[in-house]
């Protein structure tokens, strides 16, 4: 028997229902504590590296040494070799008080506070190894949070809403760098309009960058620490710290090489967003060379580029959902890599608003396409729940030997190409992740994901 047109005719009440769900997973308290850690992630991020950059340019520094400052980054890259610590041990008393993730949390934005005082308190123009010290300290506090912060939310968040966890953290994520570039420049030239010597100014900056820290300690405080934590934790009573810290490391790796065309996969994620850390290196230094002022710079950043990267963001969770994974993955390593060629067009047009609105734009869009869709991916290649942090901390840390040590040569192609040609490179630099991308599509890298989820 036909089924009656009514049977078969979409209901719109459960359309409403359905679209209701989807949007009141967002406001669950567990997202909404993903949300802001998300923005205590972000963070701290530009306070090492493009507000950093933009004061040491404005000290007189050279593009040589501020290109060699990717280096400080080290830390990202190298997390995997203490995120089983983080993993296996507790923090003495605070893990006593708060449990084992969030005494963890508290620890490392404590040390987060700490390093950003101490890095404002540097001078770039007399003492540019003690600011390389600095920086070098605030990210692997950073580093160190990061981790602690994908383990609470792998622990956190059942499966059906670590989609929109996701999505959560990497919107706030986003809106952290803002605050601390943006925001940042906005308050150093507040505290010089109030009287502040510019070495005072960035000081001044970089102690209020250090108090939004406490946001996601305070997050920290009203969570609460995860089920699967407890029973972790449960599950390691009687062995030693130093077999546990071992059975993480080996665990974490040992599923990574187990991954079909391990090689060619690896060399997948540190070259996928390196188009984006080529170009990012000197995007701040470009804008100031131009011409343009910090203000100037500084509200299109936090206006425009905030609002195009949350509608990108948006439409990479779009993207992720109607495409296949390599499908996905192809389309954003295109735009991300065509977008550096808005700024080749604005060195050749020079000192427009327009066109350097329309440059981060474009920009900020992409790049939270690419975003989004390539942490899904490194998301899928973390299957075994008893070493997920230690595995994408080591995933994490692959990815970021792009923005740290490959781009950092981008001060000196800059300065022997010229602004137009070193955005043009930055964006065939993009290419030779898509040539690894199809690779693994043909070699069956994504099928066997597919099956083992």
């Amino acid at each position: 028997m036909n089924a009656s047109p009514k049977s078969t005719a979409p209901n719109p009440s459960r359309r409403r229902e359905g679209a209701i769900e989807a949007l009141a997973v967002y406001f669950k308290p567990r997202v909404l504590v993903i949300l802001f850690l998300g923005f205590s992630a972000g963070l701290p991020l530009a306070l090492s590296g493009t507000t950093l950059l933009v004061w040491m340019r404005e000290s007189g520094v050279d593009l040589g040494t501020i290109g060699l400052f990717a280096l400080v980054g080290t830390p990202y890259t190298v997390k995997f070799l203490w995120a089983p610590l983080v993993d296996a041990l507790d923090v003495p008393v605070l893990a006593r008080w708060f449990g084992r993730r969030r005494g963890w949390l508290v620890f490392t934005q404590m040390l987060l506070m700490a390093a950003i005082v101490f890095l404002g308190f540097c001078n770039p123009a007399t003492a540019p190894g003690i600011v390389a010290l600095g920086a070098l300290l605030v990210a692997a506090a950073s580093a160190t949070q990061d981790i602690v912060i994908d383990a609470f939310r792998v622990e956190s968040l059942p499966e059906n809403e670590q989609a929109a966890g996701m999505a959560s953290y990497v919107a706030a994520y986003r809106i952290g760098m803002l605050v601390s570039t943006a925001g940042a420049l906005f308050l150093v030239s507040a505290f010089e309009v109030s009287g502040f010597a510019k070495q005072s100014a960035w000081t001044a900056a970089y102690f209020a960058m250090a108090a939004m820290v406490l946001i996601g300690t305070v997050t920290a405080l009203v969570a609460t620490e995860p089920e699967r934590s407890r029973a972790a934790e449960a599950a390691h009573a009687g062995i030693a710290p130093v077999k546990r810290v071992g059975q993480a490391a080996v665990g974490a790796f040992k599923d990574f090489w187990q991954t079909k065309m391990a090689l060619a996969m690896l060399a997948f994620v540190i070259l996928y967003k390196f188009t984006d850390a080529l170009a990012g290196a000197m995007t701040a230094p470009f804008v100031i060379d131009l011409g343009f002022t910090r203000n100037e710079y500084a509200a299109i950043v936090k206006g425009i580029g905030l609002g195009a990267t949350l509608i990108g963001g948006f439409a990479g969770g779009y993207v992720a959902r109607a495409m296949s994974l390599p499908a996905a993955l192809m389309f954003g390593g295109v735009v991300q890599a065509a977008a550096n060629l808005a700024f080749s067009w604005l060195a050749v047009v020079g000192t427009s608003q327009f066109w350097l609105a329309v440059a981060i734009s474009v920009e900020n869009f992409t790049s939270a396409i690419g975003t989004v869709i390539f942490v899904a991916y490194l998301s899928a290649l973390c299957r075994n729940p008893l070493h997920t942090a230690t595995q994408y901390a080591l995933l994490t840390a692959f990815a970021a030997i792009g923005r740290t040590y490959l781009s950092s040569g981008a001060g000196f192609i800059a300065a022997s190409t010229g602004w137009v040609w070193f955005f043009a490179i930055c964006a065939l630099a993009g290419l030779p992740s898509l040539l690894l991308l199809a690779y693994l599509q043909r070699g069956g890298h994504f099928r066997q994901l597919e099956r083992k989820r």
